[in-house]
């Protein structure tokens, strides 16, 4: 059965001498694809099937099965991205985390990863964007934040944010953490309920995007349970 389906490449794995392994990320999934001969240097295959390539994938396809590469329709090959390695560092932590969050729940996210790559692509802050995304997993990672109250439950009052504790503090429950700005508490919730499609710029002071991303490396690194590789290599990157 002949399927076209929209997706990124997000992992290669050579075969053979000439052939290689892709496996797509698509609204179907993640679909393991044989592009035979697309390591010769004359195949039209060879630009069109690397890793982060967003196309159309028209394919003879085998559910649960190896399915076969007939052509490619390249929509974006992320340029801007493929030549930053700061950029390409973070994709590759998104993509692991989003195929971790896969794994462990079986949801599809193909939406919102997609276009948080986009909007990457497009010149908008990785930080910011990265945020938004690992804010959005938190719910099908079974640790969701309450963004609507402090962790003791009160409305009223909330004085700062504290990864450690686990959310928002409230004047009663304040026991000396870090006052993070106003604007900080805000934009958590802007962050979780935020169309990613839809957003155009990003106008975020400096101190309140450290103070968010501050926020959600320890409330990761403290509730989700998960170690990647690629979030490691990326604090060295920047730090």
């Amino acid at each position: 059965m002949y399927k076209e389906i929209e997706g990124i490449i997000i992992k290669e794995i050579p075969y053979g001498e000439t052939s290689k392994i892709i496996h797509v990320y698509s609204d179907l999934g993640v679909i393991s694809i044989m592009c035979k001969g697309a390591k010769a240097l004359k195949s039209p295959f060879r630009a069109t099937t690397l890793k982060f390539t967003y196309a159309k994938f028209n394919i003879r396809y085998k559910e649960n099965k190896l399915s076969t590469l007939v052509s490619v329709d390249v929509i974006n090959n992320f340029q801007n991205i493929m030549q930053d390695i700061i950029l390409l560092s973070y994709v590759n932590y998104l993509t692991e985390l989003t195929s971790q969050v896969i794994k462990q729940t079986g949801e599809n996210l193909f939406s919102d990863y997609i276009n948080t790559i986009i909007k990457i692509n497009e010149g908008l802050d990785p930080v910011i964007m990265c945020n938004i995304l690992e804010i959005k997993y938190l719910d099908y990672l079974g640790v969701g934040l309450n963004l609507d109250s402090c962790i003791c439950g009160s409305k009223t009052e909330i004085v700062t944010i504290d990864g450690d504790r686990g959310g928002y503090i409230c004047k009663k429950c304040y026991q000396n953490e870090f006052i993070v700005e106003p604007k900080t508490i805000e934009l958590l919730r802007m962050y979780y309920y935020v169309d990613i499609k839809s957003i155009s710029k990003l106008k975020i002071s400096n101190k309140v995007k450290e103070e968010i991303n501050h926020f959600l490396n320890i409330y990761y690194d403290r509730y989700t349970g998960l170690y990647l590789k690629s979030k490691h290599f990326l604090k060295k990157l920047i730090d």
